[in-house]
């Protein structure tokens, strides 16, 4: 299975979502004022606006499946990001499933469950 994701996320603020998500290696691959889709490599994320959007009461999520969960953590964790609070990303750990994963949640409250 390749790394893939789909999803449709508010975004209280397109800029910040832009610049959060570019720092973990996505670019804009389309904008306009009601949509926008960020790109990195096979990865893809679409958002839609929603300024007025409480982030702490968020339940907006979605998994992230890719071939190697602890390399990507290793290069998200570049961006400084802390492990608690919002934004946040968490250490892989194996689930009961056998399972590879980690957690991150954006500034939109938005969790990315992102897995092996």
């Amino acid at each position: 299975m390749g790394d893939r994701i789909t999803a449709n996320l508010p975004a209280r603020s397109f800029d910040e979502t832009v610049a959060f998500y570019g720092a973990l290696g996505f670019a804009v691959a389309f904008r306009d004022e009601g949509w926008m889709i960020l790109r990195r490599g096979d990865l893809e994320v679409e958002f839609f606006p929603h300024p007025e959007f409480d982030p702490a009461s968020s339940w907006f999520s979605a998994c992230v499946r890719v071939g190697d969960a602890d390399r990507l953590f290793a290069e998200w964790s570049g961006a400084g990001l802390p492990a608690s609070g919002i934004p946040r990303i968490t250490a892989p750990a194996d689930d009961a499933h056998g399972l590879r994963m980690f957690a991150l949640v954006d500034p939109n409250g938005s969790l990315l469950r992102c897995m092996t």
